[in-house]
């Protein structure tokens, strides 16, 4: 059983016709389920979509070998279409300041993991390229139906 959390009806998951509606720059879903299990099924989810994991940082291993510091599970996975990447580095050469698209998976609670992606829509804002925002709009809802399967 999964409970959809992210932005309301008037943000990045939803109608965005209220220009003064703050966009959302992720959408997420939280699952009950076991930590490791949802870093697979995250994984195995992407990879349907095309999504390869470039990256994987352990952001609580990271801390305590750092900072010695204790966090909880935090896991950033850096996911890659080829052929979308390919397409927007074509479109703007600068785009790979931003690829791949993070998807971070963290322990909420006892038994409860949070899976967020970031909205590719919101964090291309800045970009004044149509080419580009096209390519966005695809990589955003795949992105999203990854987290709806989950």
């Amino acid at each position: 059983m999964a409970n959809v959390d992210g932005p309301g009806p008037d943000s990045a998951m939803g109608n965005q016709e209220s220009k003064e509606s703050v966009m959302s720059y992720y959408f997420s879903k939280t699952l009950q389920m076991p930590f490791d299990e949802a870093i697979t099924r995250v994984t195995e989810e992407l990879k349907k979509d095309g999504f390869g994991v470039l990256t994987e940082i352990d952001v609580r291993a990271t801390l305590k070998k750092k900072l010695d510091v204790d966090f909880r599970n935090y896991r950033i996975l850096g996911a890659c279409n080829p052929p979308l990447a390919h397409r927007a580095l074509l479109a703007e050469d600068k785009i790979g300041t931003m690829l791949p698209c993070n998807v971070i998976v963290q322990e909420t609670g006892e038994g409860a993991v949070e899976v967020a992606a970031v909205d590719p829509i919101a964090s291309m804002q800045a970009i004044d390229n149509p080419r580009l925002g096209e390519i966005a709009q695809q990589v955003q809802a795949m992105l999203k139906q990854v987290i709806e399967r989950l």
